[in-house]
């Protein structure tokens, strides 16, 4: 009895190569490249926009920036094995949106909700995108 591996059936090559052809799209290594900087910027807003007295909301920006940063890092070089972590980078986005009125609660600066709403979106934004170009080519 012969047993094959799943790693030469038509499909799985098929989809690798459909991965990779998006992946190597400008549009996509733009997407990747703005993903790391708003990350980035998150992990680094509280000292940024001078909200870091708020020190559970500076935890979590710094926590949330490094999380998105790792999700969305992969994914140029590996999304076949990652484009699930862009669903994750998508909650990271949307839980930057939420996060000073549920850890700050009474929050007293406009800095930290105007930093991580507009943060938050434009994660959410870049995450959604980078989420859907695993569709974009399926009839190439």
């Amino acid at each position: 009895m012969t047993t094959h591996s799943i790693e030469h059936h038509p499909d799985l090559a098929e989809m690798r190569s459909r991965f990779e052809r998006v992946t190597s799209t400008p549009a996509a290594q733009t997407v990747e490249a703005l993903a790391l900087i708003t990350g980035l910027y998150l992990a680094a807003s509280p000292w940024i926009a001078g909200f870091s007295g708020l020190s559970s909301l500076a935890i979590n920006n710094l926590i949330a920036g490094v999380a998105y940063c790792l999700c969305m890092g992969g994914l140029g070089s590996a999304y076949e094995r990652t484009h699930a972590m862009a669903w994750t980078a998508v909650a990271i986005g949307a839980w930057t949106i939420v996060a000073p009125w549920v850890i700050a609660g009474d929050v007293s600066t406009t800095r930290s909700v105007v930093s991580n709403v507009i943060t938050g979106g434009v994660a959410l934004l870049l995450a959604l995108s980078m989420a859907g170009m695993a569709g974009r080519n399926r009839a190439t």
